[in-house]
């Protein structure tokens, strides 16, 4: 069993390719040095299920909150549930939430309501927010910066210098996924511009398998890949990577 404590900064427990075995996922993420899961809602629903995974397993926490692709469900009675939610045991942000403006799932004005009324929720609740982006860079920036809150997460990294400046100089926090373990990845460059202590690693369970499991359902065990891909990268040791990203997680959510 490893002796290295990570942490998967955001993962989908409630997925039904993962929920049926949660037991057995957690057990594998332990004995790969995972300390700790942070499990990700995706619409109202789903907050229910994060709240309840967190409430049944030692070492797993939740947000609640409403996806872009799910924005068209985020009415009024809806976010009312997820801001009940918010105040349960175990539950550490609101998230995630966004603009992917790559699928368009869901209708960009909802979108931008969806986005900003979770941000919002955000800060008067004193959470950090989870937030997607995907092709809509300028419009998550502009949208951020309205909202003036610095504690965020940008997960599964794949903007463009400016998207990263600008998170960065409002304090907030950048998570990258498997993504860059892969061949053709070409974000190296931004990857080693972030600060150690703004650093978060993730599986986005279960999608985005690292190398050598991609192509598999992705599991919080595999952020290991993870970590380890990072470190090389940066040209940091993967002992003073894993603890400094662990750090930076239980920091932002305030775990611990």
């Amino acid at each position: 069993m490893s002796t290295i404590t990570l942490i998967d900064s955001h993962a989908h427990l409630t997925d039904p390719r993962l929920v049926s075995e949660t037991e057995d996922i957690l057990l594998r993420a332990r004995e790969a040095g995972v300390g700790a899961v942070v499990t990700i809602a995706s619409n109202a629903g789903d907050s229910e299920r994060t709240v309840a995974l967190a409430a049944a397993y030692e070492g797993v926490y939740a947000t609640v909150g409403i996806h872009p692709h799910e924005a068209s469900t985020a009415t009024p009675e809806a976010l009312a549930e997820v801001r009940d939610l918010a105040t349960r045991p175990g539950v550490v942000g609101i998230g995630e939430t966004g603009l992917d403006f790559y699928y368009d799932n869901a209708p960009r004005d909802a979108q931008y309501a969806s986005f900003r009324a979770q941000l919002k929720l955000a800060r008067e609740l004193d959470l950090p927010v989870i937030v997607h982006a995907r092709s809509a860079d300028d419009e998550v920036v502009s949208v951020i910066r309205e909202a003036g809150w610095g504690r965020g997460i940008l997960h599964c990294f794949s903007g463009g210098a400016a998207l990263l400046e600008a998170v960065l100089e409002l304090g907030w926090y950048v998570s990258f996924s498997g993504v860059i373990t892969f061949p053709k990845w070409d974000g190296k460059e931004l990857l080693r511009s972030v600060p150690l202590n703004r650093l978060l690693v993730e599986t986005d369970s279960p999608y985005l398998a690292p190398v050598p499991f991609r192509g598999k359902t992705n599991e919080p065990g595999h952020v290991r890949q993870v970590a380890e891909r990072a470190a090389e990268l940066r040209g940091e040791s993967f002992e003073v990577l894993a603890a400094a990203t662990a750090a930076n997680t239980r920091a932002v959510y305030r775990i611990g």
